[in-house]
């Protein structure tokens, strides 16, 4: 199911105002991203699965990391770009931040600036869930830009690495160098307009002269690089379906030429624009071809339900979402669709399958505060109000209200056993909510 998740970044310090970000998660668009990124990561000497690619919804261009765990792209910049090889560049440049040690010496730079703004990300509340609350609040704080020119310099010199780095990460790939002058050439029109005030162009070296180092460095590569891999050209065409499907007008991706045609990646395009236009009993058509296509594909089961749901069907939503489960296991964003499905449902039975569905995937992802806010409902549907309150705190404190989220964790400990699972989740909450506003 895709859903637009408003993430607070937190610990803002100094002039910098407080404001929230909204992320896209979608079990598709993240298999997707992790598909494409595995070739970069091992080349970088990092697990396949040991960075997460997620997408932020903002049409601007960029794409930043915060702590070593997570890299964010904006959807603009996923968009503009029109090959599988420059969102692999993309990334690249992003995992070499990590693998070259930045985001240590970005704290450092940041200590000797004497006004630095430092930003951190709600994905911190996973460390929060294994009971690591003060590291959780750390990472909440994790430095991911700055306010100064002396910071800046720092930034530049380690930009330059990152593509150096990056360049030789594609080609031991076996993905085309060159294609990281694809970005490159987006941003030099955009410096070109003297318009743009993005942190990914002012924070980084000119980038004419940085196109030209990228040219040197990828005609030296060139012969080590091969065509589009098939596999990264398939998940690259489904994760830009779903994204100008949902972030697009319906029109004009019915009236496009990628949405004609009885392929799979054009009856994606159609089912989804007709979903949102609405008009239900076509978009199923599609979604019934694509099951057609691939029965066994958990995502097409998963966007089924999700339009079932969304047009009134629980019932039907909810068989359409165990199918996505059962072949997807253990996927937490599948899980939490059926989860609100069976709540839609409303029995008694289905609202104590959907409680334990929920809390199985809130173990997986408890960052996720659409997933929190239902497993709320959730535990007082079954009659858990003080479960309820530490889910909704939890919530709270991901959407950027700490204070609120302090008073559910109080509430919340004054209604559970003193030193039961439930009563630590809401500790948890209240030392980091109490860290967070003293930032503010």
């Amino acid at each position: 199911m895709l859903i637009r998740l408003v993430a607070l970044l937190l610990g803002l310090a100094l002039a910098l105002p407080a404001h929230a970000i909204s992320v896209i998660r979608d079990a598709e668009i993240e298999r997707s991203l992790q598909e494409l990124a595995k070739p970069v990561l091992r080349a970088a000497g990092l697990g396949s699965n040991s960075v997460k690619i997620l997408v932020i919804n903002d049409a601007s261009l960029n794409a930043f990391v915060v702590d070593r765990r997570h890299v964010f792209i904006h959807s603009g910049l996923i968009r503009r770009l029109k090959r599988p090889e420059a969102l692999q560049a993309v990334i690249a440049h992003e995992v070499a931040h990590l693998a070259n040690g930045h985001l240590l010496s970005r704290a450092a730079n940041a200590r000797v600036a004497s006004r630095v703004a430092a930003v951190g990300f709600a994905v911190s509340l996973a460390a929060i869930a294994k009971g690591e609350a003060q590291a959780g609040a750390g990472l909440a704080a994790g430095s991911a830009s700055a306010a100064q020119r002396v910071f800046f310099g720092h930034t530049r010199a380690e930009e330059a690495s990152a593509d150096q780095s990056a360049l030789r990460y594609l080609a031991s790939a076996g993905i085309d160098p060159a294609a990281m002058s694809d970005i490159l050439e987006i941003f030099r029109g955009q410096e070109a307009l003297r318009r743009s005030q993005d942190p990914y162009a002012r924070t980084h070296p000119l980038t004419a002269d940085r196109l030209r180092a990228v040219r040197g460095y990828a005609a030296g590569y060139g012969d080590r690089a091969r065509p589009t891999s098939p596999q990264a050209a398939y998940w690259y065409g489904r994760m830009n379906a779903k994204l100008d499907g949902f972030l697009g007008s319906p029109r004009a991706t019915l009236r496009g030429s990628d949405a004609k045609g009885q392929t799979e990646l054009a009856t994606l395009r159609r089912a989804v624009a007709y979903h949102k236009r609405p008009q239900p009993k076509k978009a199923l058509a599609e979604m019934n071809r694509l099951l057609q296509m691939r029965p066994r594909d958990p995502y097409y089961h998963e966007l089924k339900g999700q339009i079932l749901l969304e047009t009134r069907n629980p019932s039907a939503a909810v068989a359409s979402y165990r199918n996505a489960a059962t072949l997807a296991r253990g996927e937490p964003l599948i899980m939490a669709g059926l989860g609100k499905a069976l709540l839609a449902v409303g029995t008694a039975q289905a609202n104590a399958e959907a409680l334990k569905v929920l809390a199985a995937a809130r173990g997986r992802d408890a960052g996720n505060p659409s997933l929190l806010r239902d497993l709320a409902v959730a535990h007082a549907q079954n009659g858990q109000n003080g479960m309820a309150a530490v889910a909704t705190a939890e919530r709270y404190l991901i959407i950027g209200r700490p204070e609120e989220a302090r008073q559910l964790a109080k509430r919340a400990m004054g209604a559970l056993p003193q030193g039961s699972a439930g009563w630590l989740r809401a500790q948890d909450v209240d030392i980091t909510a109490k860290a967070a506003t003293k930032r503010r």
